[in-house]
């Protein structure tokens, strides 16, 4: 189910947490929901699933609102913090969570089943979650989010206290499910952003100041190809003046003069790769590298975010 978000608005006396943004995320998408502490990420996931009452604005699952209560069956939510009755054995809490979201009661047998092994709770499943490691316990809340089988999944950090190799686990769950349903997830892990999601959009003091894949953040914050490039050849100075020539070059510096290092930044919309290996090729010069810088993502958000 695609959703989209038209004008959604959320204050706090004269603050606004979430000013005035829409955007939509359609079926089979994963959307990486990213921003600083206090942008207003929980707030804006809070409203999609009607956690939150929406202040104006409103949240459209399949054509129809999400004030429509009907509609929040849809919806598997995993919140930031991860509420969990710690008293009770996993098992018993999975039933009640499928008894709460209208679960068949002749197939909540065969889900909870299908959830401790698609969250790798196995070897947990008897135990309290009072006893749980926090990871476990993140598990734990993964399988509530999905036990209804959603069609739209809204995840709050869901890979918060787990080690390396769940986080890849949890990755790969997320990516399969994406291919079905529709994904909205936050977290403070960068690189799990890129790994994960198709979409990447980012929040900043209430307002959307990025939306797009990670490849095109990248080329918009950079403007154009930058290459890092060693040419052997016999007057250095020589070759800087040839790639400031050459027509698909901006500009061309040298990094270390000794080693025959340089930095060209293409022109807009301009690759210059085959400009430069056939210069050096006329030239009889040695071309042992040329590499693509990219913009980092982690310095995108900040340039974004930071005051």
């Amino acid at each position: 189910m695609n959703i989209k978000i038209e004008n959604l608005t959320k204050k706090y006396g004269v603050q606004k947490a979430v000013d005035d943004i829409s955007f939509e995320v359609k079926t089979g998408e994963i959307l990486g929901f990213l921003g600083p502490n206090g942008a207003g990420k929980s707030t804006t996931m809070k409203m999609i699933t009607h956690y939150l009452n929406i202040d104006e604005g409103d949240v459209i699952i399949d054509g129809q609102s999400i004030k429509v209560n009907e509609m929040k069956k849809h919806i598997g939510y995993l919140p930031e913090h991860n509420p969990l009755y710690e008293e009770m054995p996993v098992m018993d809490y999975l039933k009640f969570a499928a008894e709460l979201q209208g679960v068949d009661k002749s197939k909540v047998d065969d889900r909870i089943k299908e959830m401790i092994v698609m969250c790798g709770l196995d070897v947990e499943k008897h135990k309290k979650i009072s006893e749980l490691s926090k990871g476990y316990r993140q598990r734990v809340g993964l399988a509530q989010a999905m036990i209804h089988d959603p069609d739209i999944l809204i995840l709050d950090e869901p890979t918060t206290g787990l080690d390396p190799n769940q986080i890849v686990e949890i990755r790969e769950l997320i990516k399969t499910l994406g291919s079905s349903k529709t994904v909205i997830l936050s977290t403070h892990i960068l690189p799990e952003v890129e790994a994960t999601c198709d979409r990447i959009m980012i929040i900043n003091k209430g307002k959307i100041v990025a939306d797009g894949t990670a490849e095109t953040l990248r080329k918009t914050a950079q403007g154009s190809q930058v290459l890092k490039v060693k040419i052997l050849g016999p007057d250095n100075d020589a070759v800087l003046e040839a790639l400031n020539n050459l027509s698909s070059v901006q500009n061309a510096e040298f990094i270390n003069t000794e080693e025959g290092r340089f930095e060209i930044q293409s022109q807009i919309d301009m690759q210059s790769n085959e400009d430069i290996f056939r210069l050096c090729a006329k030239n009889n010069w040695v071309l042992t590298e040329m590499i693509p810088f990219e913009t980092k993502l982690e310095d995108i958000f900040r340039n974004l975010t930071v005051n």
